[in-house]
């Protein structure tokens, strides 16, 4: 292996080591910062804050971006070992950075599919990290110059080498110490669910109600009908992050209505993200999503309940056939075809209605006028509704 070769394979390492933890600290961001935009979520199609928000973002309650950034700091430590390491380690690197990035590219294959089959959500982040997995696992390949089941017994001889080595036994306690560290923080600080949650800290309180209080409110032409706090929520009912919003923001609107009936009041807005639909998009990016709209709009009270929570956890097959099949025999529409094209037209004024309102991605909310890109986690939304409930009995008829 010549010496430009190992310098290609560290870099990739360390371009892959720091892309993961940036992109672990912008999971962590997303997940309990209510403001916090990342760079990121350039619009709906490439959005890494609705693949890390999806059911695909983590793994066990740690991000997969975690689990990332283990696997090419591993790397780097072998391909740092195959630029300085003892003659024979230098020879044999390459053939375990081969075997170690087969897995990896087996792994990044299952998240590109996800990527392009399921969320068709794209996370910028994450593909210079599938590319650097591919890199890693043409160049190691090439590099390689012996046979791939001599390498059990060339670890062998490695291992019993390093244990002898203070510097190889200190790098292996670092590597195992920050990994399970890294993976307990982040499953000790996992947001938990809105049955679980219990009261926010003061200073997250705080966090909330300045952001509520110092943030711009749009005036909404959509009537409160006596409500205190309307919200508005902009949807996609097959955008993961509107799915996700909806199952765990669904018992937070159930307690308000039990406690103060009426007080708050929510309005969906549909914004499909297809061009069928919403001309602001310009590539497919989720085929079932005007059907959809249009089969929520014609089923009618209970049936219209069971129809989006269908849709909701159904979202990876959608499709335009699959929608239609769900409003005849979930939502018990019996006129979709004939109503199909006028109530098209009510959800392209839902479409035009966030245009004005400059919505980009889905889902969108307002909260009294305050506009909230994204979702935000149970307890962060909770305390929003909360704020604003607070500010309307305090303020003056």
């Amino acid at each position: 292996m010549t010496g430009r070769t190992r310098i290609w394979l560290l870099a990739c390492c360390l371009v892959g080591l720091a892309v993961s933890v940036e992109a672990a600290y912008i999971h962590y961001r997303i997940l309990f910062d209510p403001r916090y935009v990342s760079f990121c979520d350039v619009n709906a199609t490439f959005n890494c804050s609705q693949v890390y928000l999806s059911r695909f973002g983590t793994v066990l309650g740690v991000p997969v971006a975690v689990f990332g950034a283990i696997w090419f700091a591993l790397a780097a430590i072998l391909a740092a070992a195959g630029v300085w390491g003892r003659a024979p380690l230098r020879d044999n690197a390459p053939g375990y950075l081969f075997a170690l990035s087969t897995v990896g590219l087996a792994v990044v294959l299952y998240l590109g599919y996800v990527s392009v089959a399921v969320l068709k959500t794209y996370c910028v982040l994450c593909l210079i990290t599938y590319a650097a997995v591919i890199s890693l696992f043409v160049i190691s390949g090439a590099a390689t110059a012996f046979p791939m089941t001599t390498l059990p017994r060339r670890l062998a001889r490695d291992l019993r080498v390093l244990v002898a080595s203070p510097l190889a036994i200190a790098t292996a306690v670092l590597f195992l110490g920050g990994s399970v560290s890294a993976v307990a923080f982040f499953h000790a600080e996992r947001p938990i669910s809105s049955a679980e949650a219990g009261p926010l800290s003061q200073d997250q309180r705080s966090e909330v109600e300045r952001y509520m209080a110092a943030a711009p409110r749009v005036a909404l032409i959509i009537p409160a009908e006596g409500a205190k706090v309307l919200i508005v929520k902009f949807n996609d009912f097959q955008c993961p992050a509107c799915g996700q919003s909806y199952l765990q923001y669904k018992s937070i609107f159930a307690k308000y209505e039990a406690q103060a009936p009426g007080a708050v009041r929510v309005v969906l807005k549909d914004y499909p993200l297809n061009p069928n639909c919403n001309p602001n998009v310009r590539a497919m990016v989720h085929s079932g999503a005007c059907d959809a709209a249009v089969a929520v709009r014609l089923a009618q009270g209970r049936n219209r309940d069971a129809l989006e929570e269908w849709l909701y956890t159904h979202q990876p097959e959608m499709n335009p056939a699959v929608v239609r099949q769900a409003a005849r025999d979930v939502g018990m529409v019996k006129d979709f075809d004939a109503k199909y094209a006028s109530t098209l037209a009510l959800v392209q004024g839902d479409v035009g209605l966030g245009e004005q309102l400059h919505v980009t991605q889905t889902p969108t909310f307002f909260v009294n006028g305050v506009k909230i890109d994204g979702m935000w986690t149970p307890q962060y939304f909770d305390q929003a509704i909360a704020y604003e409930l607070r500010r309307a009995g305090s303020a003056k008829p």
